[in-house]
């Protein structure tokens, strides 16, 4: 970036501005900040942890750093721009909140701050252009770059309107993606409620919540899966990742698809509960349903569902804590005895046990749609970002 002159421009610019970003130096528009040192505990205090900016509570648990400990930290204001300068990650934070960063960890974290208050855009450009900045740090065993560097390379940096524009723009996109990601957090949790209380609880033979016309049907019955599966084990077969040769069909271990292979040995809607290498707790996606045509390593057990709905089965299995089944710690193991003697809550009616599973799938298809649109939505920031900036490779 030798060119004092040198202009580049994204690809997409807003219609009033027509002029390209001129290249120039980091401290011509944002400047150090000498941050004020304090010993209190009204703050959040942050610590690396070797992952950039984290809370006290997370790193050290419930206990707080008070005034009787007798530590200082460093008095961030809102909306300023930290980075970490001893660590290669290249990641900038534009904090909302004040903060103050504590010296027990000892790791250096410069704070600075556009000159017109622009430190939105400022955080986005340096994160676009990470890689290339990562370039001008110094040292061998531990990079560096000091705050004083930072402020002399080279960046491409637009009129202060537009920055506040494409923040303004970049802004209103991170609200829209976090009001998203809240509904489908409360779909989430609207279902993980409602699997409580459409299965009977430990000890007891009714569900909290049945559908009208079964409130007068028999009790639930409580079932081992050996008595209401066939198991399929017999016929996985692993293949070493050496040996894979990449194909059009899923290969599932013990928590899901782990690659894509070339043949198949199930054509037909199958439940796979991890054997190994999986997680038993209670909500941790024991158990999951294949269809279509696939192949199965043996760190999962293969069930036909015969005497109870499959989706109903899948949905207890994971909302069920089968903990107490597993055995050994190296690794630990659902063995397949123990997988047969797992009691499952059964309604007598094929209906009963239908109605309860559409009801759960019309969930995860609500689910899955508002996944889908927070994934479209964040790929359409990243898009977006990509127009608004130009590219740190100057095509």
């Amino acid at each position: 970036m030798k060119d004092q002159h040198k202009t580049l421009t994204p690809k997409l610019r807003f219609p009033e501005f027509g002029d390209g970003w001129l290249e120039r130096p980091l401290g011509t528009v944002a400047t150090e900040f000498q941050a004020k040192s304090t010993i209190q505990d009204e703050y959040e205090v942050l610590t690396s942890a070797r992952i950039g900016l984290m809370k006290q509570v997370d790193y050290y648990g419930e206990g707080r750093i008070t005034e009787r400990d007798n530590v200082g930290f460093n008095i961030i204001p809102a909306d300023y721009l930290t980075y970490r300068s001893r660590t290669d990650d290249g990641r900038f934070y534009f904090n909302h909140n004040t903060l103050g960063i504590t010296g027990i960890i000892s790791v250096y974290y410069p704070v600075f701050h556009s000159v017109d208050g622009s430190n939105g855009f400022l955080a986005t450009l340096l994160n676009r252009f990470s890689a290339s900045i990562g370039t001008h740090s110094v040292g061998t065993s531990q990079r560096v770059l000091p705050i004083s560097k930072l402020l002399r390379i080279r960046l491409p940096i637009p009129s202060p309107a537009e920055q506040r524009k494409i923040a303004a723009c970049l802004t209103s996109l991170d609200e829209l993606l976090a009001a998203e990601g809240r509904k489908l957090e409360a779909l989430r949790a609207h279902k993980k409620g409602l699997m409580q209380q459409l299965f009977p609880r430990k000890g007891e033979s009714h569900p909290r919540l049945r559908f009208p016309e079964f409130r007068d049907a028999p009790e639930w019955e409580e079932k081992e899966i050996g008595d209401i599966c066939e198991i399929l084990n017999g016929r996985r077969i692993p293949i070493s990742s050496s040996d894979r040769r990449p194909g059009p069909y899923p290969y599932y271990g013990a928590s899901g698809i782990v690659d894509f292979v070339d043949n198949f040995i199930f054509d037909e809607r199958l439940l796979l509960v991890g054997e190994d290498g999986a997680k038993w707790g209670a909500f941790e996606k024991t158990a999951f349903i294949a269809e279509g045509k696939y192949w199965v390593n043996n760190h999962a057990h293969v069930l036909r569902c015969v005497k109870v709905n499959d989706t109903l089965l899948e949905n207890y299995l994971t909302m069920a804590d089968v903990g107490p089944f597993i055995t050994g710690n190296a690794p630990p193991k659902l063995t397949l005895a123990k997988l047969k003697s797992i009691p499952v809550p059964v309604p007598e009616s094929e209906d009963e046990q239908q109605q309860i599973a559409a009801c759960l799938s019309s969930l995860d298809a609500l689910i899955a749609a508002q996944s889908r649109k927070l994934d479209g939505l964040q790929a359409h920031k990243k898009g977006l970002m990509q127009q608004l900036f130009p590219s740190p490779e100057g095509d």
